[in-house]
């Protein structure tokens, strides 16, 4: 079954060969053929059933991925996973937080409802993005309908990406045009909450040496949580010319337009877990928690083979984006004095970005006496435009942004006009104006110029060395309109890496790793340095990894990890401001990865996570566990072919408990007595189901069930409050065509 061999091939390419899509047209021996066409060694639908073979120490170019270099995944220092679009397409999945609930490692974080945003290794970020390599740090929901596959490197990065990336990143590769083809694919669906999407991939082969391709998708949202609903809309045309034998370009422009309802989630008890009572009540306005994005991408990738050992790739990214992000969410609730009440809070948001960013690699291969180099340096800048307001709610009744309101379903509040219980009298209407109490408005700019450089040295056919590091300064100026006050900051950082990799034989290596990256005090969407924070210096994160890979010769992949990060943090000191305390915070744990071929027919991925970790407050008191870190996390899924055409597949994702907060709480409880706890979010277990059908070879039909035992969970959260609610027992059923 086609669907099947499309998940093994996947497996394979992306274990013991290389993780290449279709961008990989340049290699760095001449393997063009008589046209001059660079010879296409990509999964296709003619090819995906038929075994990888490398032969040799042929290297494939830069596939504009994450990891810039083409190593085999087998000789990386670090762990990583990859998703195919043909596992994205095979198990339905339609967002990045699905990919992650099958991701050792990484958990979601709830980002508002209105973003991804990721925990890496115990770290959340909403900026940790990029897209064909490039810095994509806007917070918005990305789409998966144009992705040749996702990739998501656990640890440190600074090397590759500069700041941020302090737990791990995640890099979306897109498709491009494939030369020498002509195809149409296409797929409709629709879900048991009512939600349907369709999508189109168009391939045109425009001549010998060019090719178009569009990419476009529409989804009409919804789900199981009321007031829900929103749209979506991506299209993605690329153009791919073969300038030459040893020249590629391709081009791109990516359109974005997203509007959906935003929902924060319920609020948390005095055990300090989620009230289940409240599970099917929405803490928000009907009318005034939305989201609108819009945003124009676009992207060019020249490869250049100068040599059969010496290439380049230049790549230039500007990205427009233009977000309102308006809500109301729960702020307060005691259960213990008033279980009937809550206390909700609110504010708009608005953020106006251009990004520009051009990086430039040179890729050579080449040998001092009997010891090989694949040595890369590199150049990359970038300039970020970025405005952004926020205005608070303010209710006419209590004159500030938090009012107070019985728990109804749904709440008497609607287009920001209620009933108010917060003020004597109570149970009189309030008023909501988003337009008087200004938060902030900050108008930033900033200028990053980067070098870097890092040789993977063969030394022997068992001893794999890779060093290098990078130079950054990243220049900030903030104008705070508010205050009305210009600060700036230039901040000028080194960030190494090392990694040893030995090898007792051709399919196992055994690696350890150091790498470090920093974090500017501007933060991940740079809001303002104001106060103290435009005199501290960024934070820093080192993290020490060991692990094993190995690849059997089935085509089943198995990858080990141990590591540790650790988070230094200069802070003022608490009796003297002038001097300054470094607080230091560490996460460590192991991570587990099977993939690949269990025996022929049968394709498994799992995943499995440990993770402990200790932070330190402002007055140097250690021990307490960080937030969105759960012990354990595990996830498996099986996909097994039952007959050539007929498939079927079953999986679970597992989340250990983990605290929503950083810190504990106390409620009152009356009469001078009090509760102190921790806002919790409790373990889940969750089951996926699947069946394929090839109705024949051109159209697939396909169910994907989740949440089989219909178990009622929550996954994620933001803050105390709110703490989201899974999803119940819910069916998506898919129709694929591809001519």
């Amino acid at each position: 079954m086609r669907i099947t061999a499309a998940l093994l091939a996947s497996a394979a390419f992306a274990s013991p060969a290389f993780a290449q899509s279709d961008a990989e047209a340049i290699p760095f021996s001449d393997t063009s053929d008589e046209a001059g066409t660079a010879a296409d060694d990509t999964l296709t639908e003619e090819n995906m059933g038929d075994p990888i073979i490398v032969e040799g120490e042929v290297l494939y170019s830069d596939q504009v991925t994450a990891l810039r270099t083409p190593t085999p995944i087998l000789d990386v220092p670090q762990s990583l996973s990859i998703v195919t679009s043909d596992e994205i397409e095979a198990r339905g999945f339609t967002a990045i937080s699905q990919i992650v609930d099958y991701t050792p490692g990484v958990v979601n974080s709830q980002g508002e409802g209105h973003r991804d945003s990721i925990v890496f290794r115990g770290v959340r970020s909403t900026a940790d993005f990029y897209i064909d390599g490039m810095r994509d740090d806007v917070q918005y929901y990305r789409g998966l309908y144009n992705l040749e596959q996702v990739e998501i490197l656990r640890g440190p990065n600074a090397l590759l990406f500069g700041r941020g990336g302090t737990g791990g990143i995640l890099n979306r590769v897109t498709k491009k045009g494939v030369i020498g083809q002509s195809f149409v694919g296409g797929q409709i669906a629709v879900d048991t909450f009512g939600e349907f999407s369709g999508q189109v991939d168009i391939n045109i082969n425009a001549a010998d040496n060019a090719a178009l391709r569009i990419n476009a998708a529409y989804e009409n949202l919804n789900n199981h949580r009321d007031f829900y609903d929103g749209e979506r809309i991506g299209f993605n045309p690329t153009a791919r010319v073969q300038l030459s034998d040893a020249t590629l370009l391709d081009l791109s422009y990516e359109y974005a337009n997203h509007d959906r309802f935003i929902d924060r989630g319920i609020p948390t008890g005095s055990d300090g877990r989620p009230v289940g009572a409240f599970e099917d009540i929405v803490f928000g306005d009907p009318e005034l928690n939305f989201n609108e994005l819009e945003a124009h991408l676009l992207r060019a990738n020249l490869q250049h083979r100068f040599s059969d050992n010496l290439k380049g790739v230049f790549s230039a990214f500007y990205g427009d984006y233009d977000k309102l992000y308006s809500n109301f969410y729960a702020s307060g609730y005691n259960q213990l004095l008033t279980p009937d009440f809550v206390t909700l809070d609110g504010y708009v948001d608005t953020t106006q970005r251009q990004n520009l960013i051009l990086s430039g690699n040179l890729i050579s291969t080449f040998e001092t006496g009997a010891i090989s180099h694949t040595l890369m340096f590199g150049g990359e800048y970038i300039n970020t435009s970025s405005d952004q307001d926020r205005f608070n709610a303010f209710w006419d009744t209590t004159q500030d942004d938090n009012e107070i309101f019985e728990i109804t379903r749904p709440l008497a509040l609607r287009g920001g006009v209620g009933i108010g219980f917060a003020t004597d009298p109570a149970g009189v209407t309030t008023t909501n104006d988003f337009t008087v109490d200004i938060n902030d408005d900050t108008r930033v700019d900033i200028d990053v110029f980067s070098l870097y450089i890092q040789d993977e040295i063969e030394v022997t056919d068992w001893l794999n060395v890779v060093v290098g590091g990078r130079f950054d300064s990243f220049d900030i100026t903030v104008n705070n309109v508010v205050a009305g006050e210009i600060r700036t900051r230039l901040d000028e950082e080194f960030s190494p890496r090392g990694g040893i990799i030995v090898k007792p034989i051709e399919n196992v290596s055994i690696y350890a790793s150091y790498s470090q990256t920093f974090l500017p005090r501007s933060g991940e969407q740079f809001a303002n340095i104001n106060g103290n924070a435009d005199a501290l210096d960024p934070d820093t994160f080192t993290n020490l990894e060991a692990g094993l890979k190995w690849d059997f010769a089935s085509g089943l992949s198995l990858t080990a990890a141990i590591f540790e990060i650790e988070q230094s943090s200069p802070q003022p000191n608490d009796n003297d401001p002038e001097t300054l305390d470094v607080i230091d915070s560490t996460i460590q744990g192991a991570e587990l990865q099977l993939r690949g071929e269990v025996t022929e027919g049968w394709f498994i991925s799992a995943g499995y996570s440990y993770l402990d970790g200790a932070q330190v407050d402002a007055f140097g008191n250690e021990g307490l566990r960080p937030r969105e870190l759960p012990e354990n996390t595990f996830s498996i899924w099986n996909q097994v072919e039952v007959t050539d055409r007929l498939g079927i597949g079953l999986g679970l994702t597992h989340q250990g408990e983990s605290f929503i907060t950083n810190g504990p709480i106390t409620y009152d409880a009356g009469g001078g007595a009090s509760v102190t706890t921790r806002a919790t979010l409790p373990a889940y277990t969750r089951i996926d189901a699947s069946i394929f059908y090839e109705i024949s070879d051109n159209l697939r039909a396909q169910v994907n069930v989740e949440n089989l035992t219909d178990t009622t969970y929550f996954p994620n959260s933001h803050s105390t409050h709110q703490a989201s609610v899974g999803a119940p027992l819910n069916a998506r059923f898919a129709i694929t065509a591809r001519f």
